[in-house]
């Protein structure tokens, strides 16, 4: 029976983990390209999702093309579905576009309290390491987090239970003393059922899964989340 009932304040947690694109990088801009060159305002969702799809199909066929892969493969077939003429290139450059994008403007500010009030960080991504950890420098994310772990280091993408515990592995910690900080349902749910805690950002257009468990926390924006956080002792 699926346990839907709001975890007990269990005090702070001891490591903060976190998703990136959506969660901390706005996909706004690169949304919008995606639907003007599709000439279809659901161009961007449907791409995503199909990414989103065909990354556990790979999961469970014991297969691994990294993130980039999986979305140039997804595009393809929106083109496909949608009937679409749009060039391989420009393709590659609406993928590409997630190298581009900038952080919430509530990230910076949320990232700033939870330090300071001495929260350990870290980051762990479905994208390929050879463009997040770079992409995440650029946009002056990294210097908030002590690691920045991507999914390439056991080749299962979230939310496969792998890449949450090689993050606690890694961290020398308790999967249960880590918290999941993210913005979509698929990633607060298989965090919950790998053991271990979440929180919610209730980013526009993203919904929790109301079959899985309930993350303790949920806000708007990370500075709100942040400020709860900070709360718990």
């Amino acid at each position: 029976m699926t346990n839907n009932t709001k975890s007990s304040s269990k005090g702070r947690p001891t490591v903060l983990l976190f998703d990136v694109n959506e969660t901390l990088l706005d996909l706004s801009h690169m949304q919008k390209a995606v639907n003007q060159a599709f000439d279809n305002e659901l161009a961007f969702k449907l791409w995503f999702s199909h990414l989103l799809e065909y990354a556990l199909v790979e999961n469970s066929t014991d297969t691994y093309h990294d993130f980039s892969e999986v979305g140039k493969a997804a595009m393809q077939m929106v083109a496909k579905i949608i009937s679409k003429d749009v060039s391989e290139e420009k393709q590659k450059e609406l993928v590409g576009m997630v190298k581009e994008t900038q952080p919430h403007p509530d990230v910076i500010p949320g990232l700033k309290k939870l330090k300071e009030a001495g929260f350990r960080m870290a980051t762990l991504t479905n994208s390929p390491a050879k463009s997040s950890i770079p992409h995440l420098e650029k946009v002056e994310l990294k210097e908030y987090f002590e690691e920045t772990f991507s999914v390439d280091s056991v080749k299962k993408f979230k939310p496969h239970r792998s890449p949450y515990q090689y993050a606690a592995n890694q961290l020398g910690v308790k999967i249960s003393d880590m918290m999941m900080v993210a913005a979509h349902g698929w990633d607060m749910a298989g965090a919950l059922r790998a053991g271990m805690r979440a929180a919610f950002i209730s980013r526009p257009g993203q919904a929790l899964y109301t079959l899985a468990p309930e993350p303790e926390l949920t806000a708007p924006i990370l500075l709100e989340l942040a400020e709860k956080l900070v709360k718990m002792e």
